[in-house]
């Protein structure tokens, strides 16, 4: 199985939990003077905190903070990405969600920047998993296992810039595409990667460089009528 290191975890449960404990002790030292300031929110909640004795409120927000970091470290442990590969299928793991991809699925398999990307025999997506996985681990957990591993997409120079009416799509793709566009504008990332979903429908792949899209085609979308 490849996950984060040990350094994640550290850093996780032990720099978050602190630097959390840091900053409540920090705010509720200086609660008198972020009160007075004119332009400070919940000046009320400041100047409650000022009125406390030292003894009390200096340990306390430092124990708030610690919580807050540790709440956060249990957040960032549930997401973490782990890729599990065997000699007949790979498990990706996002928190609770998992998808098994089998190997007689998948014609090759690579890393676009830090996306983990699974093409089938159609050139269409099996994955595209974010992850911030070791690049080597990931390729020597591949390669230990007889998977297809490719040192950078294929299909690399096939992709174009999306545009509004960008000419070969197919029909219902471009709406698709505006409406992802707003999406990631917006950063409604649970409805960017449904569009992308429904996108494959039509054989469109698509890899984004930021707000702007790049489509190409699948074999059998790209074949003529």
């Amino acid at each position: 199985m490849v996950s984060g290191g040990l350094t994640e975890l550290v850093v996780l449960w032990g720099g978050i939990p602190l630097l959390g404990g840091a900053l409540g002790g920090l705010l509720v030292a200086g609660a008198g003077w972020v009160a007075g300031l004119p332009w400070a929110p919940a000046q009320g909640l400041f100047r409650a905190v000022d009125g406390l004795p030292d003894q009390y409120a200096i340990p306390g927000g430092v124990g708030v903070g610690v919580l807050v970091g540790l709440v956060i470290a249990v957040i960032g442990t549930n997401e973490r990405v782990a890729v599990t590969v065997s000699g007949t299928e790979v498990q990706v793991r996002e928190g609770s969600s998992e998808r098994v991809i089998s190997r007689r699925d998948t014609r090759v398999v690579f890393l676009d920047g830090k996306n983990l990307v699974l093409l089938d025999a159609d050139d269409a997506e099996l994955v595209r998993q974010p992850n911030d996985l070791p690049a080597k681990r990931l390729a020597e957990a591949f390669r230990e296992h007889g998977w297809p591993w490719a040192e950078a997409d294929p299909h690399g120079e096939a992709y174009r810039l999306w545009v509004p009416d960008l000419p070969g799509l197919p029909a219902g793709a471009d709406a698709l595409l505006r409406a992802r566009r707003e999406a990631l504008e917006r950063d409604r990332n649970d409805e960017v990667r449904e569009l992308r979903k429904e996108l494959s429908r039509y054989g469109v792949v698509v890899r984004d460089a930021g707000k702007r899209q790049h489509v190409r085609l699948t074999r059998r979308a790209a074949l003529p009528d």
